[in-house]
């Protein structure tokens, strides 16, 4: 404690400095909030809280950076959609085209010249591919590959975009194709199976028996695979085809069924002519299709005539082809059974080395012979696809393109080729479309998140450093009255001391 009546040491002065000082500072700091509209300028304000509103301050700065990119991905996709639009219109066109030429009604002149405009068509569905860019970024020739985009503040939070290539070289009808004819006990009471092609008759003595017990395993286009049991050794091809296409919406692979075989026919005794029971079966004891029908004829016009009189409801037609060999169809890939079979030598035809093929169907009444026909199914998609275990049905491992590029419609077959590829064509980029519009819609959910999550952010922020301006204004005024008190109580705090003077000599 000082001195009573003491001139050197003032206490009242210097607790009065003491509070303006404190004063003086509070005020420097509420002037600074209100100026600033902030509660912390500076970590000294509240540690705690600039470390918190720091956090915020990053996180928004990365939202806000994360909306940009995101719309800048889907102005990417809208300008690869616009050009996949261009495409299939072009690609329409094509279809007319190939359905127009198949007709058949057009001269050798006029089809070459659809084939011309076909080549200008197909030049512009490849030049768009090419062309199409963004940023300089090539986006439909196959280079636009696992790219990423960064949609979110944080590591890991991506979009990744792969474009497949849509030139008309890399674009069509993919399928499978046949490595090797497999059969099943042809001509010995069992049948005979073939995959892949329409014509895979054995082109050797032999047939090759296959046991078709491993499941497919069919992996498409997008890397999901599916797995479709052969069933048994008297299924359907029909049966199987609709076994792969339920599976479509996974693998995108689907399939089509027909039963076709050829016959030459010859009689064992002169004037016997041919006599056989022929029905059409469901494969694997689902059941028969229609009624049997009892063929006895004397020539192999009589037999197609008689065969097409219940077409109607087997299924199965016949007809002669240029060698008068008879050919049988069953369209939908049924089995064709012939039964009875009483006279009459019908021997597969396919064959190109010497000699009559085992296999062949013979007969007579007392000894009468029968044989199941089973059909051909064949791949298809807009995509690559591969076929483990293919070999069980005579299919090769990779499916192999027919390219819109290749597209020939001068003639009518080759116009029936175009309509079925430039089909697979137009889905390839409607899927490929599709896929954009999908993840644009997920890139536009994305932007509308992180704009609520960045509003949440900003609202959190203000609570954090947002100075609450009525009470630092009310703060502010009494800091300002507590200043001026404060110089009020210095003043007359010397008025002692100078009233001590006056006690000196």
């Amino acid at each position: 404690m000082s001195a009573v009546g003491s001139i050197v040491t003032n206490t009242g002065a210097l607790e009065a400095l003491n509070a303006i000082s404190n004063t003086a500072s509070a005020n420097n700091s509420l002037e600074s909030q209100l100026s600033s509209g902030l509660s912390i300028n500076s970590p000294a304000d509240n540690p705690a809280g600039y470390i918190t509103a720091q956090g915020f301050t990053s996180q928004l700065n990365g939202l806000t950076q994360a909306i940009s990119n995101a719309n800048q991905g889907v102005s990417l996709l809208q300008t690869a959609q616009g050009a996949i639009t261009q495409q299939i219109g072009v690609v329409q066109q094509l279809n007319s085209i190939a359905v127009q030429a198949a007709n058949g009604t057009q001269t050798p002149a006029e089809s070459q010249s659809l084939q011309s405009l076909v080549s200008q068509l197909t030049g512009q569905v490849n030049t768009i591919a090419t062309q199409t860019q963004f940023n300089n970024i090539s986006l439909l020739n196959g280079a636009f590959s696992g790219v990423q985009f960064q949609v979110g503040a944080n590591e890991g939070q991506t979009q990744t975009l792969t474009i497949a290539n849509l030139q008309s070289s890399a674009i069509g009808l993919n399928r499978s194709s046949a490595s090797a004819a497999i059969y099943k006990n042809f001509g010995s009471g069992g049948g005979v199976v073939t995959t892949g092609t329409a014509t895979a008759l054995p082109t050797t003595g032999a047939f090759t028996v296959s046991t078709a017990t491993t499941p497919l395993s069919i992996t498409g286009a997008s890397g999901k695979t599916a797995t479709v049991a052969v069933g048994s050794t008297t299924e359907s091809a029909a049966t199987l085809a609709t076994a792969i296409n339920n599976v479509a919406g996974t693998t995108g692979v689907q399939a089509q069924a027909t039963t076709t075989a050829t016959f030459a026919l010859s009689n064992t005794t002169a004037g016997s002519g041919f006599a056989f029971t022929i029905q059409a079966d469901k494969g694997g004891g689902a059941g028969t299709i229609g009624a049997a029908q009892s063929i006895v004829a004397s020539s192999a016009a009589q037999v197609v005539s008689q065969v097409n009189g219940s077409s109607s409801t087997s299924g199965i037609t016949a007809s002669l082809n240029t060698a008068g060999d008879l050919v049988l169809t069953q369209a939908s890939g049924d089995n064709i059974d012939i039964t009875a079979v009483k006279a009459g030598v019908y021997t597969p035809v396919g064959g190109t080395t010497a000699g009559v093929p085992a296999g062949t169907i013979t007969g007579n009444a007392t000894t009468p012979t029968s044989a199941l026909i089973q059909g051909q199914v064949q791949f298809q998609s807009s995509g690559a696809f591969s076929v483990k275990n293919g070999s069980e049905i005579g299919l090769k491992t990779a499916s192999t393109l027919t390219a819109l590029s290749s597209i020939n419609v001068s003639t009518t077959a080759g116009a029936n080729t175009a309509i079925n590829v430039v089909k697979y064509a137009l889905a390839a980029l409607n899927n490929q479309g599709g896929q954009l519009g999908a993840v644009q819609q997920a890139l536009g959910a994305n932007i509308n998140n992180l704009n609520t999550t960045s509003q949440n952010l900003t609202s959190a922020l203000g609570v954090v450093q947002d100075a609450n301006i009525p009470s630092v204004a009310n703060k502010l005024t009494e800091a300002q009255i507590q200043a001026q008190s404060g110089v009020a109580a210095l003043k007359s705090s010397t008025q002692l001391q100078q009233s001590y003077l006056s006690l000196l000599p």
